[in-house]
């Protein structure tokens, strides 16, 4: 009984062999109509900012489900999702400034029948830009702009102080500023005399950019390096909305970039260092300094690492070159890992080890900013979240006091 009720189930050869032909010609069909791709539209910003998310579309022509696509990045940018069905809406985010190729993007399309599918390589390359973070430099102008950035504390209201350039010795009248006495005048009349000042739209603001070996080193989800440069173009953009002209140079053993300072130049400055990269070399301090040593009295903010003393010596030794003539700002990333060591709780002897080790550094960084000081400069010290805002601030204040 079995064996009758078995064979009575099995299809005759015919039929068997019809379906399977009816299944391969239907794969064959599906495999045929998946080759048929849509015209499809890549979209992405040819400029980007670093760490700032863009968009990233590819587009078909008519809404079809049955394609995926996927878009492969190079090393330093994330695209997010990397593949999607039906399309692509995607965020594109670059880790590192300079120039990038972003690779033509993959498509497999199904048949109808979800029986065939077929690969497809689409679009051409593409050549990104990535700029430091100008947003982030744009929204501190624009602050400074609208009087609503806050300086040591305060809100300033209204436009910044402007620079002065000295004119004229008169006699002093009261109500003078005891400040402006020129003494040795004084001395030789007999009576009280002033400076007359003339008031200046505009000064010169530079930006020398350290790109030596230390500025390689990692913080947080960046060089120091690219800090440097972000602060670089925030000043540059406070600079064109106050009047003044920003300009910048770059060094590391030679100089690398030499941008003048010009009116509305925040542009210029950021195209000039984007794509600036530290290498393992010792910088030459007092070459670069010397460089801009003899220009028109500026304000220059040089950005570099602070360590300890002895790799800090070639700068405290340079610094009197510059302060002779400039009103000086030097600005560093402060170490993080440092202060955690100091403030994380003592738990063994490593603990304590790492703590020490870290008092002793903090303590001999504090023995360098006091030796900057004393020759002059004024030094700036910053979390990495507020670097820009603290170097700007720092700007800001030289600026209201007529030091440049």
């Amino acid at each position: 009984m079995l064996g009758i009720g078995a064979s009575a189930l099995l299809l005759p050869t015919p039929l068997v062999v019809s379906a399977l032909a009816a299944v391969a010609v239907a794969a064959v069909v599906d495999a045929l109509a998946s080759r048929e791709l849509p015209e499809l539209a890549r979209t992405c910003p040819d400029v980007l900012s670093r760490g700032v998310p863009a968009a990233l579309e590819v587009v078909p022509d008519r809404a079809l489900k049955r394609i995926w696509v996927r878009q492969p990045t190079p090393p330093d940018i994330t695209v997010s999702p990397a593949e999607q069905g039906g399309g692509l809406a995607a965020q594109i985010v670059a880790s590192r400034r300079g120039h990038h190729a972003i690779g033509s993007f993959g498509v497999r399309s199904y048949g109808p029948l979800g029986l065939g599918q077929s690969l497809h390589r689409c679009g051409e390359d593409l050549e990104v830009v990535v700029f430091p973070d100008m947003p982030a430099a744009r929204r501190l102008a624009s602050q400074v702009q609208r009087g609503t950035f806050a300086l040591e504390g305060r809100r300033r209201r209204g436009p910044i102080g402007l620079g002065t350039e000295f004119e004229s010795i008169r006699a002093y009248v009261p109500g003078d500023d005891v400040r402006q006495v020129n003494w040795a005048a004084t001395a030789r009349s007999n009576e009280p005399m002033v400076n007359q000042w003339r008031l200046e739209q505009d000064r010169d603001v530079i930006c020398l950019l350290d790109a030596g070996r230390l500025m390689a080193a990692p913080i947080a989800d960046r060089t120091r390096m690219d800090a440097a440069v972000d602060v670089a173009a925030a000043v540059a953009a406070v600079a064109d909305v106050v009047g003044d002209r920003p300009g910048v140079v770059v060094f590391r053993d030679e100089i690398l970039r030499d941008l003048a300072p010009a009116h509305r130049g925040a542009n210029a400055v950021a195209e000039a260092i984007f794509d600036i990269e530290p290498e393992p070399v010792e910088s030459d301090y007092i070459a670069a300094f010397q460089h801009v040593a003899g220009r028109k009295r500026a304000l220059v903010v040089v950005l570099t690492d602070i360590v300890e003393e002895s790799a800090a010596r070639p700068l405290a030794e340079a610094i009197p070159v510059l302060a002779r003539r400039h009103s000086v700002i030097i600005g560093g990333v402060r170490d993080p890992d440092l202060d955690a060591a100091l403030a994380n709780q003592i738990d063994d002897i490593e603990d304590i080890a790492r703590a020490a080790v870290a008092l002793d550094v903090l303590t001999a960084r504090h023995r360098v900013v006091a030796t900057l000081q004393r020759h002059g400069a004024a030094v700036v010290e910053s979390e990495l979240g507020e670097f820009s805002a603290r170097i700007v601030a720092a700007y800001l204040k030289a600026k209201s006091l007529v030091r440049f």
